[in-house]
């Protein structure tokens, strides 16, 4: 599913399967040197996730580690959850 100009595509997977995977406004990852947000046409990154809370737009997925690429408005977690 290929995102609108003003959308994030976002899949948000753990060993087990998938927790998210659609279109986002924006999304708030816990990083390495604290919470960071990607909107769209944000500049490509890839990131160690620590224990805390992913937002994607209204709603939360607690974790505790993983690892998030972010690509040409697409983010791609994967996780372990809390």
């Amino acid at each position: 599913m290929a995102p609108s100009k003003d959308l994030l595509e976002v899949s948000i997977l753990t060993p087990d399967g998938t927790l998210f995977q659609g279109n986002a406004r924006r999304v708030a990852l816990p990083g390495e040197q604290g919470v960071f947000e990607v909107l769209p046409r944000h500049k490509s990154l890839m990131s160690r996730l620590f224990q805390g809370v992913i937002l994607i737009d209204d709603r939360s997925i607690p974790i505790q580690r993983g690892m998030v690429r972010v690509a040409l408005d697409a983010v791609r977690a994967i996780v372990e959850v809390a």
